[in-house]
Order: C-alpha cells, then sequence, then structure tokens
C-alpha cells in the first residue's frame, strides 16, 4: 500500500544522533580544557569525494530499496500486517528477530531522507510505519512472532512473552527505538517514534530493580545504546536508568536465568578482562556500557570497557579490523586464534567494533581508538556489501577457495540491513568537537558546517584518500575567531599497525608526516596522536597534510599461528588481497612471495571502481617446480565483485610455509553428511599442521554433547576401502570445549543397507596433532561412517579424513 506523496511536515532537525552513535558526556583524560566531546551531525557534513560519496549514494539508490524488497518477499512486512488482523495466513521467516531487519532500513532510509528528501521514499516508511502501529499491541508489546502465535518458532521464545530473552525480544525493543529516532529527527513525525515510548514505557515496567519486575540482563544487546538514545530525545531519566539496570544484571545469576558468555553475562561488566562469546553481542554490548559510563561518570564500567578492548585489539583482532574467529556462536577463540580461511569476522561484528571505539574516542579523544575503526572502516566492513550495492556477506573471510559469495539475502538477514543503516551514517564520523576544539578524524573530501561554543565553523577538505595521501583543509567562514583544530595523524604513519604488538611493519617507514599552514612548513604540538593548531583563522586559510603513502609490508605477532612465515600488504589504510581473477584465475594456495620482493603500485580508475593495485614477482609450485610468477593485488574490500574465487591475504614467505594440498583422494571425490548437518572441511585436502590448526575448513560437531555422534562419506559407485586416517580437532571455546572423543570405530554399508563394523586388528588410536591411522580388512562398499562416543560434556571434531 503506498501513501499519498507528503511534504515534510517540519524542517528536520539537526542530527546529534548518527546511526548506532550517541552523544558521551564523559569528560576528557588528556587536557583540562577538553571538557566534552560531541559529534559533529552526519547531516552537517556532505561529502563529495570519489571514494565515499559513490559508495553512499548507491546505498540510497539500491541498498536500500533491495533490502526493503527483500523484505516484501520474505514476508518481513507482512508479519506486521498479520498482527494487526489486516491480512490472514501464516507468519513467515525462520527466526524470531526478522522484525528488526525491517526497523535497520528505516533507520538507514530515514537518515538518507534528511540527506537528501525524496518523498517516494517518505511516503513509504509512512506506510510501514502504519503496518508496524497496527502490530502493537495495546499494552505496547512488539514482536510478531509471539502476537502471531507463530509455533514453529517457540523453541526460540518459550513459553511466551518475556519467557526467554535470548530469544531477541529486547533485540527488537532496541532496533525499534534506533530506527523511531532516526525517523524522528529526519522528519519531524512522531509517528514511530510514540511506537517506540509506549513500547519502552512497558519494558520499563516490567524490568527494574523493583519489587516484582523481572530482573535479567537483555539477552541480545543493543537495547542499551538505544535506551540511551531515546532518554537523548525525550529527556526521560527513566530510560537512562533502564539501559544502566540492564548492564547491572549483566553476570548475576537468578532463578529464572542462568549466566552464560554467549549472551555476554558470563559475569559482571566490572569483572570482565577478555572478549569472549557472541562478538556482534560483546560490541553492541560494550557500546552501550560506553555510553552509560560516559554519561554517569561510572570509572569502574569504562575502565571494564577499555581492559577489553586492550584484550581486543592485542590478541583478537583481525588485520581487516574483523572480530569473532569462529563460526560456532559466531564468537571469539582464544587469545591470538585468528585463523584466516575459517574466519567469522561477521560483517555485523564490524559495524559493532566502530560502533564501540568511536564510542571510546569520545570518552577519551585519543586516536588509538579512531585507528581501529578506520581500519575495520576501509577493509573488513565494507567488504560486506558489493561494489553493486546489492550483494553481501554475512562473514568475511581472509581467504577463500571459491568457497564464498555475496548473496542478496539470509535467511538471517541482520548483516544487509545494518550495512544500510551504517552507510548512511558514515559522514557523521568525520568530526568531533569539544567547547572550542574540532577534530578532524577521517580524511573524507567534504565540506562541512560545524557549531562550536557560540560559533558555526565551515571547513572542507579536498583530497583524494585513501589513493593519495595529500589532504587539503580549509577554513572557509572562521567568522574572525580563534579555535583549536585538531588533525589525526593515523598509526600506520609512524608505523603502528595497531595499538599493539599484535601485527608490525616489516620495514620501518622513515617519511614522516608533512604540515603546512598557508604554504608554510610548520610542526605542530602532537597531543594524544592529534596535530593541535591553535591561532585566529581568517578567510581562506589552509592546513596542508602529506601522509606518506607506499605499500607495506606486515607480519603478525608469533603467537598467532595461522600467520608465521607469512605476510600481509597495507597502503595507506587499505588492506590487500591476491585474488585468482588479476592472477590467470590461478590457485592461489601453491604461491609465495619473498619478503625481499618489492611492489609497483598503479592506479586503475576502470578496475572495481577505481582502486590501487600494485604488482610484485613471487614464485609458484606446479608439480614440484618452482615457477617465477608476477601477482597483482587489489583492496580487499572489493574481492569477490567478480565471481567466486581462491583469494588470500597473508602470503606466504617461502616454499616451507606454503601449506601442504592433495585433491587426488578417494575422499575427495565422496559426498560428506553428519549428525552436525553444517559438513565442511572433511575433504578439502588441506593438510593441518596440529590439532589446534584450524586456519582452514574443519567439521565440528558444534553444541552436541550427545553420547554418540556420526559423520559419513558416501560414494556414488561401490569404492574398494582398505585404511582409513582420523586428524582430530582439539578447540578451547565458551561454549564447550572440543576434545578427542572417548572411543570412535569406523563402519561401511552392505548392501543391504546396513552398517558394519570394519574388521581389524588396529586399535582405533586417539593420539593429537597427527593422523590417527587404520588399517581393515578389504570392503567395497557405497559409504563408510565414523561413530564417535564424546568424552563427557565436550564435543569433538576432525580436521581432515581420508579413507584409502
Amino acid at each position: 500500500m503506498k501513501i499519498t506523496e507528503r511534504k515534510l511536515l517540519n524542517t528536520f532537525v539537526l542530527f546529534v544522533l548518527l546511526a548506532g552513535i550517541a552523544f558521551l558526556a564523559g569528560c576528557t583524560q588528556t587536557k583540562p580544557d577538553l571538557k566534552k566531546l560531541e559529534p559533529v551531525s552526519f547531516t552537517a557534513v556532505h561529502i563529495n569525494d570519489a571514494f565515499w560519496a559513490p559508495k553512499i549514494e548507491t546505498n540510497r539508490t539500491v541498498s536500500i530499496p533491495s533490502a526493503f524488497h527483500q523484505c516484501e518477499i520474505n514476508g518481513r512486512i507482512d508479519n506486521f500486517a498479520l498482527a494487526g488482523g489486516l491480512i490472514k495466513g501464516e507468519h513467515q521467516g525462520d527466526f524470531p528477530f526478522d522484525d528488526t531487519d525491517v526497523y535497520k532500513i528505516i533507520e538507514g532510509a530515514a537518515y538518507t531522507l534528511a540527506v537528501k528528501y525524496d518523498p517516494d521514499l517518505d511516503a513509504y516508511l509512512d506506510s510501514v510505519i502504519a503496518l508496524i502501529g497496527v502490530a502493537q499491541e495495546p499494552d505496547g508489546y512488539l514482536y510478531t512472532c509471539i502476537t502471531n502465535k507463530c509455533e514453529r518458532l517457540r523453541p526460540w521464545y518459550g513459553a511466551g512473552k518475556w519467557a526467554r530473552l535470548n530469544s531477541h525480544e529486547l533485540y527488537n525493543c532496541g532496533h525499534l527505538y534506533e530506527a523511531a529516532v532516526a525517523h524522528y529527527q529526519a522528519t519531524g513525525k512522531r509517528s514511530l517514534l510514540d511506537i517506540a515510548i509506549k513500547n519502552a514505557d512497558m519494558v520499563d515496567i516490567l524490568f527494574g530493580p523493583g519489587e516484582g519486575q523481572q530482573k535479567e540482563p537483555s539477552g541480545h544487546p543493543i537495547i542499551e545504546m538505544a535506551l540511551v538514545k531515546l532518554w537523548r530525545v525525550t529527556g526521560e531519566n527513566r530510560y537512562l536508568k533502564l539501559a544502566k539496570f540492564f548492564i547491572d544484571e549483566t553476570g548475576k545469576c537468578t532463578d529464572g536465568h542462568r549466566p552464560n558468555a554467549y549472551s555476554q553475562d558470563h559475569m559482571p561488566i566490572v569483572d570482565q578482562d577478555e572478549a569472549v562469546g557472541h562478538a556482534v553481542r560483546l560490541g553492541y554490548l560494550y557500546s552501550g556500557v560506553t555510553d552509560v559510563a560516559s554519561l554517569l561518570n561510572d570509572t569502574a564500567l569504562i575502565d571494564a570497557s577499555k581492559r577489553v578492548w586492550e584484550n581486543v585489539v592485542s590478541k583478537k583482532l583481525y588485520l581487516t579490523g574483523g572480530i569473532g574467529a569462529l563460526a560456532q556462536g559466531e564468537g571469539f577463540g582464544p587469545n591470538y586464534l585468528l585463523p584466516n580461511m575459517t574466519s567469522y569476522c561477521e560483517t555485523c561484528a564490524s559495524i559493532a567494533n566502530v560502533y564501540w571505539n568511536y564510542r571510546l574516542f569520545l570518552n577519551n579523544a585519543d586516536s588509538k581508538y579512531y585507528d581501529v575503526l578506520e581500519r575495520t572502516l576501509y577493509n573488513g566492513l565494507i567488504s560486506g556489501v558489493s561494489l553493486s550495492g546489492d550483494k553481501f556477506f554475512y562473514d568475511n573471510p581472509l581467504e577463500s577457495n571459491h568457497t564464498h559469495e555475496r548473496a542478496p539475502w539470509f535467511g538471517c538477514a541482520c548483516c544487509p540491513g545494518n550495512v544500510t543503516r551504517f552507510m548512511a551514517s558514515i559522514p557523521g564520523y568525520v568530526y568531533a568537537t569539544s567547547e572550542n576544539t574540532i577534530f578532524v578524524n577521517l580524511f573524507v573530501g567534504n565540506y562541512a558546517e560545524i557549531k562550536l561554543e557560540n560559533k558555526t565553523i565551515n571547513l572542507s577538505q579536498k583530497t583524494n584518500y585513501p589513493w593519495d595521501g595529500k589532504v587539503e583543509i580549509g577554513i572557509n567562514d572562521p567568522q574572525g575567531s580563534d579555535f583549536d583544530l585538531r588533525v589525526r595523524i593515523p598509526g600506520w604513519v609512524n608505523n603502528q599497525v595497531v595499538p599493539s604488538s599484535l601485527y608490525q611493519f616489516l620495514e620501518p617507514v622513515k617519511e614522516k608526516v608533512i604540515f603546512r599552514v598557508n604554504g608554510k612548513k610548520v610542526n605542530p604540538q602532537i597531543i594524544n596522536g592529534y596535530a593541535c593548531f591553535y591561532r585566529e583563522w581568517d578567510m581562506g586559510d589552509k592546513i596542508e597534510i602529506e601522509l606518506p603513502m607506499k605499500i607495506r609490508k606486515i607480519v603478525a605477532n608469533e603467537n598467532v599461528a595461522s600467520d608465521i612465515g607469512k605476510i600481509a600488504y597495507q597502503r595507506g589504510p587499505v588492506v590487500y588481497c591476491f585474488e585468482d581473477k588479476d592472477n590467470n584465475d590461478g590457485w592461489m594456495f601453491d604461491t609465495y612471495i619473498s619478503p625481499n620482493a618489492q611492489p609497483s603500485e598503479k592506479f586503475e580508475s576502470d578496475l572495481l571502481g577505481g582502486v590501487e593495485t600494485f604488482t610484485i614477482n613471487g614464485s609458484k609450485i606446479e608439480n614440484g617446480e618452482k615457477k617465477d610468477i608476477s601477482l597483482k593485488a587489489i583492496p580487499y574490500y572489493a574481492w569477490n565483485n567478480r565471481g567466486a574465487a581462491n583469494m588470500v591475504v597473508w602470503v606466504p614467505d617461502s616454499e616451507k610455509h606454503l601449506c601442504p594440498y592433495n585433491s587426488d583422494g578417494i575422499e575427495t571425490k565422496a559426498t560428506p553428511s553428519g549428525s552436525f548437518d553444517f559438513v565442511i572441511g572433511l575433504n578439502d585436502g588441506f593438510e593441518p599442521y596440529s590439532s589446534t590448526d584450524l586456519d582452514k575448513p574443519y567439521y565440528s560437531w558444534w553444541n552436541k554433547k550427545d553420547t554418540s555422534n556420526w559423520v559419513e562419506y558416501s560414494f556414488d559407485e561401490p569404492t574398494a576401502l582398505t585404511q582409513t586416517d582420523v586428524y582430530w580437532l582439539i578447540l578451547d571455546h565458551y561454549d564447550g570445549n572440543y576434545r578427542m572423543p572417548e572411543s570412535w570405530k569406523l563402519q561401511y554399508k552392505t548392501c543391504d543397507n546396513v552398517w558394519v563394523d570394519v574388521t581389524t586388528g588396529d586399535d582405533f588410536r586417539l593420539e593429537p596433532d597427527k593422523y590417527n591411522t587404520v588399517k581393515f580388512e578389504e570392503v567395497t562398499t557405497t559409504a563408510v561412517r565414523i561413530l564417535a562416543k564424546f568424552q563427557p560434556e565436550c564435543s569433538a571434531g576432525i580436521l581432515e579424513w581420508k579413507v584409502k
């Protein structure tokens, strides 16, 4: 249903929030004259460069319409109409949190309306919001799968309303609030905001420290920072107190709730010092924690946020800025576990990582947080959407062997909607202010109107960043006043890959940043990574910055086993990869590059929307012989825009560090299946180097702790077999450890389809870090299977399974 076109009823107000960002009121800890850091509204920043402007416009014209279309054809919007009694039928979708897909896209659409008004989009949002309104129950409850009595999803939500918070009821509320605030501030309309307030008032009655109120953390965090946004718009202190309540409930054990790491409530926030559990939930939770801690001046909470951040940046951060190494539980692994081909790095987790680092910066005014933010932004986040804007990655691996492609949508479609709302908000990350100070945090071509204490400053940036290190900041209308301008110096300029020893440049760069004011070289004071310029500015004053831009070689900390003997490449903030499309469609896993090889860079305007590439000499092993070759690299974010591909970020530095590969075994022609039905890695041909080697795909009986489980190979034709070789997985995991089983055996299927044990005199050995080989009397069969009896309270997995 399309509502008649309407003009904006009110002049839209300047945003004081952007996607996922709340004002922080904590005092800076760097200088006493910097009191409160605040964002510059993204509506005040007008991006006009060649890098971000096209991407933001593609988000407006392609990604948002495409995502709304997917919500329509997949029943997301019909679910609201069904809950409101406007249509009859069955609730659609596989997950109870599908409502949030609609909320997130509304939020992104609202941001675009504020920047570029579109009457058709405005009317469409009115129509969708009308459906949301009729779906809301009289007391404010809004969760369509329960209102629609969807029995199919009862395993998620349990006995009924609020019975299982991990079913995402409060997560739905949080995304509703964020969409409502965005829509209200973009259009001045209260339609969605009133729905959100009604819901929040109900939540405030049901949850809290009072007698008879439900006392649990939120299950899937996001409501914490969403309540802060709602508080800022309404001034209702109840919402800020409720956000603090959910944070304080983290780690408490009650009659109805048992703490667990997956939901980020395994221990009280103030006691945490390591990133564990679900990566998106951690990023959202600590964004909310930082919001609340800054507003309430809670040093214990902010210290906890910084401790966990230190753990991530020093031991659990990918070079691309991605977080969350494991597919199991979409979460963090042990310290330094950073596999490449199996890396998860969910797109939503990268967005959450940006939210978290931005809030920490606003609390502390330290450039190190922006170093992580920029790395994530230019690499692991925008890799989540295709250059065309209509396909998305859920996870973002650092290697692929033709097994990974973007898709238009997912059954669990959290990432596409999240991308639409984030991309529209990027202008708000460029600047920040503190009384009489402007922080220049990102180098993006733009013009901006920035409000300080009693004046508005018109600034501009001219730059071709990230391809060129030259940046010109123009003071276009200073209103005859003095103010402090602080320009971030990226950590990579000062030979720091990230703010820790997790990664290092192989060769230091001697060139320094060059600063000029009105053409004259200057040496500004540096405070917390910012070059400080304080003077009375005149119309036409210019600050010129020259950042040294060259291809840099990077090595990982020796504790990162997956990257031992490998090199990665970076130029400016951009991480590079080698994709087969640029390298004769070749296999990329028999290739290495000497540390002494020197790259030759080139800007290619007609490739992948215009990118800086480089070529470098390398070697390839073919049929046991070394062959000299030339390799070409592209920015990591741009890979998989030309179809499925072999791709690597970390390249071996010598032949000895190549991963052994064998694709000739009988098992490579088998079809695998298992009692945990997501079966990968068993027969991919990549040889593990230890039982803890998760770098290449592997099979796990995730979250299964039954007495016995199985995995099977089936063959198209009867096959003669006499031997099996099994390489067992060992993994410490917050959701339950993976250990070698207590025992195992091998069975084959007879012609009568009966499973029979093989006959052998060998022991079914259980030894780590090697293949466990069993020879048996020859059988001819169409299927074999392993039956494994697990250790108590443990799961198990297999890195590679061969048969001969």
